[in-house]
């Protein structure tokens, strides 16, 4: 067992214990593994507003959807991440949701093939547009299949207003 103590003063000492069946010393331990515990330590603390803070019911089959869920949203997000301007890559979830997500209005229309994501009040304007403007068509230049499996094979665009 190795035990990490957090606090200045003995009266402010919590104890928090950690239990390994691993032959290494504890030393050698902590220097392989506290590095990964610190990486999940910072992805929860930007990503938890996804729906890891809580489960909300003992029912395991509704936890591991809402997990799994989670997870697609933080996928998407993370991707969509990358093509943010620098000033709002490193927002934590709940950020990008209040000063990127929650102005954007929008109607979804179908034409052919492809559905049609109109956005309103888009922040970056010139930014998103310059990612997601005819991306079908970005995509087949990259050698990718603008097609989405789960959406019956429907393409999806985006036009900025």
């Amino acid at each position: 067992m190795l035990v990490q103590r957090t606090g200045e003063r003995p009266e402010n000492f919590t104890y928090k214990p950690f239990v390994t069946t691993s032959q290494l010393p504890a030393a050698e331990l902590m220097q392989q593994c506290f590095p990964e515990r610190w990486n999940i330590e910072e992805f929860l603390n930007t990503e938890a507003d996804f729906g890891w803070k809580r489960a909300a019911t003992l029912n395991l089959n509704i936890r591991f959807n809402k997990l799994s869920l989670s997870l697609i949203a933080q996928t998407l997000v993370y991707q969509s991440r990358q093509k943010l301007p620098p000033e709002l890559r490193q927002l934590t979830a709940a950020g990008l949701a209040e000063k990127v997500f929650s102005r954007i209005e929008g109607d979804l229309r179908v034409k052919d093939d492809t559905i049609i994501v109109t956005l309103y009040n888009a922040p970056n304007f010139d930014y998103f547009k310059e990612h997601y403007t005819n991306l079908p068509t970005k995509l087949i230049n990259q050698g990718q299949n603008p097609k989405i499996p789960w959406l019956f094979d429907f393409k999806l665009d985006f036009r900025f207003k």
